[in-house]
């Protein structure tokens, strides 16, 4: 029997590379994830399953041991969090990484960029960087496959989710007139689709691929529809002259998506993103589209505790409290000296009882097994909730841990949370104690 070929894949705790890998290990592949910081793999579900090579793209030295009996890597990282100057680190880091794989006989790269024409005399530094990093990496002389891709339609997607937070809370949508640009949104599970099928398609070696739907959609209408979607009624209202400071500054304050990624992103924004030529889609006949309203379904259905990249855990923190796909979220953590069977059961018996969390009174279980007791909140509510207990043996006794998810529906759920949030942290944190 053939070895399983080695695949190394870079930006393993970003959002298109953490389910891609799980893909991959399905398919038989020997995945390497390359990370500057290789504890923030631990808490995926698949750590145990890859090998992890300590490396950084900024610094060349630090890769050809990562490369060794690599048959073909992924490139899935941007620099974009770096701040000023994050294009030049992006071009270098491409180069590096090229040089790399050259010498360490790799035989295929595979690159998610941006989807942008690049003769736009207009074009963001961002979208320009993304399309100048795809050339940078085809300079070693090793094959490259391009894919461009826009708006991605998914639960932890950064452009989805600023999408989501915006149209959730707002019935006056009020933004800049370049909203009105045209995007073609194409769906997660399209774009991983893609990404897989590269390593067993030889023709895509070489080739540009543009992704994106059939649909073109101006960005204000993506938002617009969305809200539909869910069944909410909003306005749009575009001015002139809003600073993109100002714009990144709201993103930063009211989404999931922090400052330093906001600003390209919103630049990005002033251009179109569409497929200029569908032609290379046709190396690939067994992937079929999704339309932008089926992308949003399959996103809302995904957005569930289940399927959620526990990013927080990274963080190594006993109180953590972020908004992540689409949901709030309060972890917290303690140490408890009985086992944690005991503990766990204690759980089950606390949950059969009636169990009662603050105004919370009704709770059905969600899911159940040898570590973990999830609950659903069957409560009335602008949104759904779940309370979950994982429960792990450790020295001396067990580590439990508590995590609280919120999916807002509309102003009201996330109005609720926001007024709420001093006595819900309070509640969360005796409630833990009680254990």
């Amino acid at each position: 029997m053939e070895n399983p070929k080695t695949i190394l894949v870079t930006g393993a705790t970003g959002y298109i590379a953490s389910r891609l890998i799980p893909l991959l290990l399905n398919e038989g592949y020997q995945v390497r994830c390359l990370a500057r910081r290789p504890e923030r793999l631990q808490g995926r579900a698949w750590y145990a399953r890859v090998q992890v090579a300590t490396g950084d793209v900024t610094r060349p030295e630090s890769l050809p041991e990562a490369m060794q009996g690599v048959s073909a890597a992924y490139y899935l990282i941007h620099s974009m969090a770096s701040g000023h100057g994050y294009d030049r680190v992006d071009l270098e880091s491409a180069r590096n990484f090229s040089r790399a794989a050259r010498q360490a006989g790799v035989e295929h790269i595979i690159y998610l960029g941006g989807l942008a024409d690049p003769r736009d005399p207009a074009l963001s530094r961002h979208m320009r960087s993304r399309i100048e990093s795809g050339a940078a990496l085809r300079e070693a002389g090793v094959p490259v496959t391009e894919f461009r891709a826009g708006v991605i339609v998914g639960p932890g997607s950064v452009s989805f989710e600023m999408i989501r937070f915006i149209a959730e809370q707002f019935p006056l949508m009020v933004g800049p007139t370049w909203l009105r640009h045209r995007s073609q949104p194409i769906a997660t599970p399209n774009v991983l689709a893609y990404l897989l099928a590269a390593l067993t398609t030889p023709a895509a070696r070489g080739q540009i691929v543009e992704l994106g739907s059939q649909e073109v959609i101006p960005y204000i209408d993506v938002m617009s529809r969305y809200a539909r979607i869910r069944g909410l009624r909003r306005a749009p209202l575009l001015l002139p002259g809003v600073p993109v400071g100002f714009m990144a500054l709201f993103i930063d304050l009211l989404t999931p998506v922090e400052s330093s990624y906001a600003v390209p992103l919103v630049e990005g924004l002033q251009n179109d993103s569409l497929v200029q030529d569908r032609g290379p889609l046709e190396l690939f006949p067994e992937i079929k589209l999704l339309d932008y309203t089926s992308a949003v379904q399959r996103a809302l259905a995904d957005t569930h505790p289940a399927g959620m990249e526990r990013v927080w855990l990274d963080l190594d923190r006993d109180v953590v409290e972020i908004k992540h796909e689409g949901m709030f979220i309060d972890y917290r953590r303690a140490r408890r000296s009985a086992s944690a069977r005991d503990v766990l059961e204690s759980l089950r018996r606390r949950a059969a009882g009636g169990l009662r969390v603050g105004l919370l009174r009704s709770f059905e279980i969600d899911f159940s097994d040898d570590e973990t007791l999830r609950l659903r909140v069957a409560s009335r509510l602008p949104g759904q909730a779940w309370l979950e207990w994982r429960v792990r043996p450790a020295q001396g006794g067990c580590l439990l841990e508590q995590t609280v998810f919120f999916a807002p529906q509309g102003l009201p759920g996330f109005l609720g949370w926001y007024l709420s949030n001093p006595l819900q942290r309070g509640v969360f944190a005796r409630l833990l104690g009680s254990i």
